[in-house]
């Protein structure tokens, strides 16, 4: 297993993002859509957590077209500040069709099986529920997604896998917005959702001030069965 940065080519010019590769040098792949932090040690640790497990593992930096090469922590309130400007200047549609030349590439790589997923969390959580919407994506996983409720509208147009993951306490998702998120999408037969009653936002950041160990493994060990069954 290695890891390192690449450029990803889009039609506005090259983003870079991170690769791990599996030992193996063959498998599906798996774009790994970031919080608002960048492409910093959380996203790249999943990538190489994803590529042990025999996957390519790819995260863009999607902030590229606001500031390239952002990695931020969650550990000071300078660089939350930082992040959510970030956020506020990024573009959710540049962004998924950003994670659709990422899908693209991994497609293209030596040894790829031609199958790609997505996992994202926070921001990256909405972007996998559009991915799901927008992209060719074979298999998509959001974690404790933010404004999904505000795009709905597009869930008509899911044609493959969803799996969301809901905190129950999450303070950037009220409860009522979870309520419309679960009623919208409890009959696409693609979409499965769990809810963790008692969790707060990023539950399942490692390190993070709401990490809880017993949801994040069960939430993780959905998702690996998840990708799976769907990425063979």
């Amino acid at each position: 297993m290695s890891g390192r940065d690449i450029a990803i080519r889009t039609p506005d010019g090259d983003m870079m993002g991170y690769l791990a590769s599996p030992a193996t040098g063959r498998g599906a792949g798996i774009v790994v859509i970031q919080e608002i932090f960048g492409v910093n040690k959380v996203m790249r640790d999943i990538a190489d957590g994803l590529a042990a497990r025999g996957y390519f593992a790819l995260c863009p930096d999607l902030f590229w077209r606001v500031e390239k090469g952002v990695q931020l922590t969650d550990k000071t309130d300078a660089e939350w500040k930082r992040a959510f400007d970030l956020m506020n200047k990024f573009n959710p549609d540049t962004g998924v069709k950003d994670i659709q030349a990422a899908i693209g590439h991994l497609r293209a790589l030596s040894g790829a099986s031609g199958k790609v997923g997505a996992v994202g969390y926070c921001l990256g959580g909405l972007l996998a529920y559009l991915t799901a919407c927008r992209t060719d994506s074979d298999a998509s996983v959001g974690y404790y997604g933010v404004n999904i409720d505000s795009r709905l509208d597009e869930a008509k147009h899911i044609k493959k896998p969803l799996m969301l993951h809901i905190a129950g306490k999450d303070q950037f998702v009220k409860p009522e917005a979870q309520h419309r998120i679960i009623e919208a999408l409890k009959h696409n037969r693609h979409v499965t959702i769990h809810t963790y009653p008692e969790m707060d936002h990023a539950f399942a950041r490692e390190g993070g001030a709401h990490y809880d160990k017993a949801c994040a493994d069960l939430a993780n060990g959905r998702t690996a069965t998840f990708f799976r069954q769907h990425l063979g």
